[in-house]
């Protein structure tokens, strides 16, 4: 690989334009795959900009598409640039910026869901949780259809400090819709407060850097485009495990216009179901008149905090699911009616 001395003098060879790729290679963007470009290079230096100093990082770009943020990325001096690309259509345009940029662009056809990246950048650039993040970033032009799911898997590897934060606090800069980035963003209290609120804020520093347009995107997308920055915390702000808080965080918010203990009970077995939950919110000191909007990360913290402390003493609790539940009663009800059914006849 390259010594930092040429690094900080490189810029990519003249190249078609990311319009130009797209008529070569007849590209067009996947509906099913949610797939929009982003072909303006003057919005994509600004994203790769406000990803911070990328002088000899390491980057993993996850979905880069034609390569529109791939060419800002690698304008930005990297030392390695990775890119996951699950389209093969991209493949050879993507191969053409591997050519302009010797020994700079790594290409994987494969699956970001899936891709393990725990192998794939030096292990010196390890650092300790501790300590600042490590010189490795994740940027991407995300499709919609797998952001939600992406970034939760994301959340799960930070609590765990596995997967891409295995070489530490990564830092991630990521697009969703703005309704999702106002979401993952939003504070308590706002309408746009939902579970992924809490579930980003309780593990990063969360914070919307920038608002695109749809109409800079082809095909324009029928919404706005929201650029999320996502910091780990050195200390998470609930200390339970990421299933636990998940569970706890999903249940509160599946009524989110009902009061807070109307979803908690969902926590609980039919039978047990009032007491508990008042068992719950009494000793985590929450107004059980709360919508789940107005809990902030501090009640969660102690609702988790009381969960789990119920779940050590009932070994069963945690494997609770109340849709079983309801499964099953109805089952055993439609039972019944065959019965009667049957001695009728």
């Amino acid at each position: 690989m390259a010594g930092s001395g040429t690094l900080s003098a490189f810029r990519l060879p003249p190249l078609p334009t990311i319009r130009e790729i797209i008529k070569l290679f007849r590209l067009q963007a996947a509906k099913q795959l949610s797939q929009n470009f982003l072909l303006d290079l003057r919005l994509t230096d600004k994203i790769v900009r406000k990803a911070g100093n990328l002088t000899d990082a390491y980057v993993y770009e996850v979905g880069p598409g034609p390569g529109g943020i791939t060419r800002s990325i690698l304008n930005a001096n990297v030392a390695e640039l990775l890119v996951v690309e699950k389209d093969s259509r991209f493949i050879p345009g993507l191969q053409m910026l591997s050519d302009a940029a010797p020994g700079k662009l790594r290409i994987v056809h494969g699956d970001v869901l899936t891709f393990k990246i725990e192998r794939a950048f030096p292990e010196s650039l390890k650092r300790q949780w501790e300590d600042d993040p490590p010189n490795v970033h994740i940027i991407g032009n995300l499709p919609f259809n797998v952001s939600t799911p992406l970034i939760i898997k994301w959340l799960e590897n930070v609590s765990c400090r596995d997967g891409p934060f295995i070489y530490g606090r990564t830092q991630m800069m990521l697009t969703f819709q703005k309704e999702v980035a106002e979401r993952l963003t939003a504070n308590t209290g706002s309408k746009q407060r939902s579970r992924l609120s809490v579930m980003a804020q309780y593990l990063c520093s969360v914070q919307h850097i920038l608002t695109i347009p749809g109409q800079a995107f082809v095909p324009k997308p029928e919404v706005d485009v929201g650029v999320v920055h996502f910091t780990p915390l050195v200390r998470p702000r609930i200390e339970q495990p990421f299933k636990l808080v998940e569970k706890v965080v999903q249940n509160a918010f599946q009524f989110r216009r009902k009061f807070c203990y109307r979803g908690l009970g969902m926590l609980f077995p039919e039978v047990e179901r009032v007491e508990s939950t008042g068992k719950l919110l009494e000793l985590a000191d929450v107004d059980p008149t709360l919508r789940p909007t107005q809990l902030s990360v501090s009640h969660f913290k102690s609702l988790c905090d009381v969960y789990r402390k119920m779940c050590d003493e009932d070994p069963l609790l945690f494997a609770y699911n109340f849709r079983e539940e309801l499964k099953q009663n109805k089952s055993k009800n439609q039972e019944k009616e065959d019965d009667k059914e049957k001695h009728r006849l």
